[in-house]
């Protein structure tokens, strides 16, 4: 079975930095597009960033355009989410997500989650 570990996230004070793992077991990354969402309290799962298995072509929501890297190690299966110049509103639990669409930045369109990791930015 499908299972995505998420890892490194942690509390960081506001400006500062983090970077998000995610490796894959029984799912081979170069050949999936893989996401981030975040799910802050009380609101619902939002769109982080993409990279395509096709171009790998990135996206990004416009809220972390310019602050946040996602990458691909094939030879490790894992992804990351570099994550700087971080903010408050940045606060939420992160999650690595997989699919065999080619571009896709829709929750609905992922079937395969990891279970999250929690990044807290302080003010």
């Amino acid at each position: 079975q499908v299972q995505l570990v998420e890892s490194g996230g942690g509390l960081v004070q506001f400006g500062g930095s983090l970077r998000l793992s995610c490796v894959a077991f029984r799912l081979t990354v170069s050949v999936y597009t893989m996401g981030w969402f975040r799910q802050a309290p009380g609101k619902e799962r939002e769109f982080v960033a993409a990279i395509g298995w096709i171009s790998s072509r990135t996206e990004y929501t416009d809220s972390v355009e310019g602050r946040f890297a996602i990458s691909r190690d094939n030879a490790k299966n894992t992804i990351y989410l570099e994550m700087n110049n971080l903010k408050p509103e940045d606060t939420a639990v992160y999650y690595c997500a997989a699919t065999r669409v080619s571009s896709a930045t829709s929750r609905t369109e992922y079937p395969f989650w990891g279970q999250g990791t929690q990044v807290t930015v302080s003010s």
